[in-house]
């Protein structure tokens, strides 16, 4: 058998509203000999049985294994491609270039990951917007300084990946942690812009808080040094509502989002307070929290580039 250009290793639990969309955003790509794995983490709805009526090859692990870092291992061990191209299975590509836009600066032997562009959904929190318009801006950034990156949207090197397994041990960021590690190693990361994805959240305010508390336990594994107070909390969480406020203000739009952006921040930052207070091991109750929560998900449509976007009104 011919050897896929790209492997593309989903993570999944419960996404029976979003699966779809993602991959038939997949089969609509331009690069057609994909190879697609999901990574199921003991889905009770009909995200396996979605999953099948698409060319995917499935992959079980127990909730009670499951970390990000697992998953993605795992993905991995199945994958044949020579680059693997991680998404969420919340996430869903706006253009049929997406693939295309990501596997280009491979092209470069020094480049170990490429990141694309992220944008929220129609039920996206106005703060988390904000966040996606700073994290991910409009400007290609080669050979980036950071080690700033976000497996919803990105791709790797197989090779890499498994000479450099991602950390099984951590609750998140299991991305930043391999490439910090990768970067050392002298390889670089790249930003592709134009390798957009509508990222989908609904959450809750206990999702907010218990997803950055989560990721903060993380950021304080692979960053031991760093230090997060009460001072930072009060600091960050009114400087960005005041900033969240203000951006509102301009675009006519504060009294809509008012309230969210005031939980929004606190729920992060509050989070963000307790995950760098935690000691002790990640049991399983605290993952149980971590990776199972309530809380539902929906979705929105993309942004315009000179590409049509895919037409995913007409799927059923």
């Amino acid at each position: 058998m011919t050897q896929p250009r790209c492997s593309i290793i989903i993570r999944s639990y419960n996404e029976e509203k979003h699966i779809a969309r993602l991959l038939e955003g997949i089969a609509r790509q331009t690069v057609q000999d994909a190879e697609v794995i999901l990574v199921d983490s003991g889905s009770s709805d009909r995200t396996v049985e979605i999953a099948q009526s698409y060319s995917v090859k499935l992959v079980h692990i127990a909730p009670e294994e499951f970390t990000f870092g697992r998953s993605l291992n795992r993905g991995i061990q199945a994958a044949s491609g020579e680059i693997l191209v991680f998404a969420s299975a919340h996430v869903y590509p706006v253009y049929p270039d997406w693939l295309e836009k990501l596997l280009a600066p491979f092209a470069d032997p020094a480049i170990a990951l490429v990141y694309g562009k992220q944008r929220g959904g129609e039920t996206t929190k106005y703060s988390e917007e904000q966040i996606f318009a700073s994290w991910y801006p409009d400007t290609t950034q080669t050979y980036q300084d950071s080690a700033f990156c976000n497996n919803a949207n990105a791709a790797v090197r197989r090779a890499l990946a498994l000479e450099h397994p991602y950390n099984e041990t951590l609750p998140g960021l299991e991305d930043l942690d391999w490439a910090t590690r990768i970067m050392q190693a002298g390889f670089k990361l790249h930003y592709a812009p134009e390798a957009v994805i509508v990222h989908v959240h609904n959450e809750t305010p206990r999702g907010v808080y218990n997803r950055y508390r989560r990721e903060a336990i993380a950021f304080r594994h692979i960053y031991t040094h760093e230090r997060f107070g009460l001072l930072d909390f009060v600091r960050l969480s009114s400087r960005n509502m005041v900033r969240d406020m203000q951006n509102a203000s301009r675009q006519k739009v504060l009294w809509k989002h008012f309230f969210s952006i005031i939980w929004f921040r606190v729920c992060q930052f509050w989070g963000t307070y307790q995950g760098y207070r935690h000691h002790g091991p990640l049991t399983w109750q605290l993952r149980q929290r971590f990776y199972y929560p309530n809380g539902k998900l929906e979705e929105k449509a993309g942004e315009g580039r000179e590409v049509e976007p895919i037409p995913y009104e007409t799927l059923k």
